[in-house]
């Protein structure tokens, strides 16, 4: 008989897995980290608790097109970071101390790694085997090795918002999301920001008429240096230097890497529970969360294609049904799976991008409606804002939508509803009324341009 009937390494949306289907049942859940995972702890929401004061802070110092004089006085930047890890740090205590106290659950602060196939060593030295075990554990920052072996400084996605001090000049090492996001925070609360990449363009993974006209916008706010490789780094207690392969330089107080991001499995010890992986290093998983071993689950960051948070939640709901429910397994559903970029201009995308669509052969039509073009948009002076949608002119379904400027992540929900339901063109632009002149008009004209309209 094992030890347990239920192991979960990880404490992100794994914590969730201990629904009441395991009351009466003997749990234990293993975290080597900060209580509740990437998530909450460096993630999602103490960056999004940063990109809302920044935000503020850009409303400020751009007031004066509105004709309001205003100007940004100062930023009391341990107030500011206070405020977000003092309500952050509390919760994953919080959580931490619940899982304790619980009857039915053992938690193990330290690192967990198989001896086989359904068996546990825990870094503080305990042992124990499960019925089923959940691998949860997340990614971590990537740090190339021309960082790590040049021995300067540096910060990552982990680390940067916990700085005492406010830097004066900060430079940012990779052009994704992660590197978009922290250049909108500190350039917003008067930081110098540069952003290096190695590509041509910023945020490559999107449609690429959105990476282009989001990489303009970038280059009137951030110094960029794109298409270059880092070729040497050099720095002391005043700060970094990056040289650069076309000859060219960035200097900085603060280095932050933001490079992606790498599963945490290497550190797990699958080899010897006979769990196989991907080429990059992910849990390989079946449609249910299942892995090549019986009784061993995997889900979120370690496994999944997405490393977005309510892609985690989603599989954790479905393996939580899963393990109670062997007999009628449900599966992952990941057809329209949408994400957003907080920076500004604020980015979100779901579906297919033109280029995928092009390069798969498929009929398509694309409509994109400026927000400077709407009632909403002339009374914020928006010259950048859009929304692209795409769609098939057979069915007049949408196959993608992606959309760039002001609150873009909220703007965007009823797209992804549309698609998720199979609910057509027409029957979305024409069956329900738009609030006027609301900004959500911006997405009801690009439906309408499509030109899907029944008569």
């Amino acid at each position: 008989m094992a030890d347990y009937d239920l192991a979960i390494i990880g404490t992100g949306s794994g914590n969730s897995l201990v629904t009441p289907d395991f009351d009466g049942k003997r749990v234990a859940i293993i975290e080597s980290g900060a209580f509740g995972g990437t998530c909450l702890n460096v993630g999602c929401i103490p960056t999004k608790m940063f990109v809302y004061a920044a935000e503020v802070a850009a409303t400020v110092s751009h007031a004066g097109v509105f004709g309001i004089d205003a100007r940004l006085e100062g930023v009391r930047w341990r107030d500011l970071r206070d405020r977000v890890f003092g309500r952050i740090d509390p919760i994953s205590a919080g959580g931490q101390a619940y899982r304790v106290e619980s009857e039915n659950t053992t938690v193990f602060a330290g690192h967990a790694v198989f001896t086989g196939p359904r068996s546990l060593r825990v870094s503080t030295g305990e042992q124990f085997s499960a019925e089923q075990i959940v691998i949860a554990t997340g990614g971590r920052p990537m740090v190339p090795e021309v960082v790590t072996q040049s021995g300067v400084a540096f910060e990552t996605s982990d680390t940067i918002m916990r700085l005492d001090e406010l830097p004066k000049r900060l430079v940012i090492l990779g052009g994704g999301y992660i590197s978009a996001e922290f250049a909108h925070v500190f350039s917003a609360l008067g930081v110098e920001v540069s952003v290096v990449a190695r590509g041509t363009r910023l945020l490559r993974h999107l449609d690429s008429e959105i990476s282009d006209r989001f990489t303009q916008v970038a280059a009137t706010r951030w110094d960029l240096h794109l298409g270059v490789e880092t070729d040497k780094l050099s720095g002391d207690q005043r700060g970094v230097r990056l040289d650069f392969t076309d000859g060219s330089c960035a200097e900085a107080d603060v280095l932050l890497v933001a490079t992606g991001r790498v599963p945490n499995t290497d550190r797990l010890g699958l080899a010897a529970a006979g769990i196989q992986t991907l080429s990059d290093g992910r849990v390989k998983v079946d449609c249910h969360g299942r892995t090549n071993v019986e009784g061993v689950w995997a889900l979120g960051d370690v496994s999944s294609d997405f490393q977005l948070k309510h892609v985690a939640n989603h599989e954790a709901r479905v393996i939580a049904h899963n393990l109670a429910h062997p007999r009628d397994l449900r599966e992952f559903d990941h057809r329209y799976v949408p994400s957003a970029v907080f920076t500004a201009p604020q980015i979100a995308s779901v579906g297919w991008t033109e280029d995928q669509v092009r390069a798969a052969g498929l009929n398509y039509v694309t409509a994109t409606q400026a927000y400077g073009d709407t009632a909403y948009g002339w009374a914020m002076e928006d010259h950048t804002g859009i929304c692209k949608l795409i769609a098939d002119p057979g069915t007049g379904l949408l196959l993608g939508a992606h959309l760039m400027g002001y609150q873009a992540s909220n703007l965007i929900q009823p797209l992804i509803q549309a698609m998720s339901f199979g609910q057509r063109v027409p029957e979305l632009a024409r069956g329900q009324y738009w609030i006027h002149p609301a900004l959500m008009e911006v997405v009801e004209n690009a439906l309408l341009k499509l030109g899907l309209n029944e008569p």
